[in-house]
């Protein structure tokens, strides 16, 4: 990995892998949460519901109480130590797939991210952005009361936590300030949803730019990922995989570690620092 990275012009592919140590589970990791969590999808959010509260109802609790545990998150090592190649110039920039805003916490500055953050929101009628602050007072507000704790160790990486249908039922949602109307989403791409073309254009010429492809803490499970693998290996790029479990680009990259994340990138800082 030092010689990797040594080089310079290494760009970095993150997933949620990098932000365990923080205390948010990966998907398919050891402590992935897909064997008890079913993420939300696009066409379940914007749909309606036969009977009982709706996908938005059902979300917007559950991550009203999720969403607190992430903001309260603080970067890890890892992210620092990525903060730091960027800084000694090896590192030319990150796309992550995680929507928890740690990367630019722990100091990195050129930060794509790809499926968006949680820490905002936009309306789906109006296409207005906002903080995701600003609708957590408001929800207070209209849910006076409503604040259970999520069980240790339940919050997913995209915020959602597991609550008692009875709890979802009598939750309030409230509609977007500027128009009156919404729904409100979280500015993040859902399960079944379309990452904006220009942003995956960016990520495409920001693989052609780089001399590595480093990937850190992704299964690339997920096509959104996997694709700037494809494209760096279409193009002779070497990739670089760490993660812990098996990767979908175990038999292909050109280098894999299977190891903890954190240890591995601080000594890579000490090395070539």
């Amino acid at each position: 990995m030092a010689e990797v990275v040594g080089r310079g012009g290494a760009l970095v592919l993150s997933g949620a892998g990098l932000s365990t140590d923080s205390g948010i589970p990966d998907y398919r990791g050891p402590q992935g949460s897909l064997r008890r969590h079913t993420p939300m999808t696009y066409q379940a959010f914007t749909g309606a519901s036969e009977d009982g509260p709706t996908a938005r109802q059902r979300y917007w609790a559950r991550s009203h109480v999720g969403w607190r545990v992430i903001a309260r998150s603080r970067p890890n090592e890892g992210h620092r130590a990525v903060a730091a190649l960027e800084a000694l110039g090896l590192v030319r920039g990150t796309i992550t797939q995680n929507v928890d805003g740690l990367h630019q916490a722990g100091g990195a500055r050129d930060v794509v991210e790809l499926h968006g953050s949680l820490d905002r929101v936009v309306c789906l009628s109006c296409r207005d952005v906002s903080p995701r602050e600003r609708l957590d007072r408001r929800l207070r507000e209209a849910n006076p009361g409503f604040a259970p704790e999520p069980p240790a160790g339940e919050v997913n990486p995209d915020g959602d936590v597991d609550l008692p249908e009875a709890a979802v039922g009598r939750f309030v949602v409230v509609p977007c300030e500027r128009c009156g109307a919404g729904p409100l989403k979280p500015d993040v791409v859902f399960f079944g949803e379309t990452v904006p073309r220009a942003r995956v254009d960016d990520c495409f010429a920001r693989v052609d730019a780089a001399r590595s492809l480093v990937v850190l803490g992704s299964s690339l499970t997920v096509m959104s990922g996997y694709r700037f693998v494809l494209h760096a290996r279409r193009a002779g790029i070497p990739v670089a995989v760490l993660t812990q479990g098996p990767s979908r680009a175990d038999a292909t990259a050109t280098l894999r570690l299977d190891a903890p994340l954190t240890p591995v990138l601080t000594s890579l800082v000490t090395r070539l620092g």
